[in-house]
């Protein structure tokens, strides 16, 4: 499996920029999708996450409201949609999959990052005040 991150940029406070996530090797029909970022000095935290099964998605209460995630027509790409973004959502943001039925269940999100085997390369976000 292979994720490719894209999008990331220089954006004022307010503005919105859409991350990409490009994906393929996936083995089985149904696997789940998060975005994680980590800024200087912090530790990696999940932003986002969606299920290729039925599109459920969860968002992390910092960015509820102003994140979007979604797929496109087949599946093979994942978007970060960022709205109304804020100094503090400057970050390196990554891209992470995983087809395990752990990670697939709704019934607890997980954001641990060591359940997701698959890791696309960083894409630099910053938000200018």
């Amino acid at each position: 499996v292979q994720l490719q991150a894209s999008g990331g940029g220089l954006v004022q406070d307010g503005g919105s920029l859409r991350l990409s996530c490009t994906t393929s090797g996936f083995t089985l029909d149904y696997y789940a999708v998060a975005w994680f970022r980590q800024a200087p000095g912090k530790e990696r935290e999940g932003v986002s996450w969606i299920s290729s099964r039925d599109g459920t998605t969860y968002y992390a209460d910092s960015v509820k409201g102003r994140f979007t995630t979604s797929f496109d027509d087949a599946k093979y790409t994942v978007y970060l949609q960022m709205d109304s973004l804020k100094p503090e959502d400057t970050a390196v943001y990554y891209c992470a999959a995983s087809e395990s039925s752990s990670v697939l269940s709704t019934l607890i999100i997980t954001f641990e990052a060591n359940q997701y085997p698959y890791w696309g390369q960083g894409t630099l976000v910053t938000v200018s005040s």
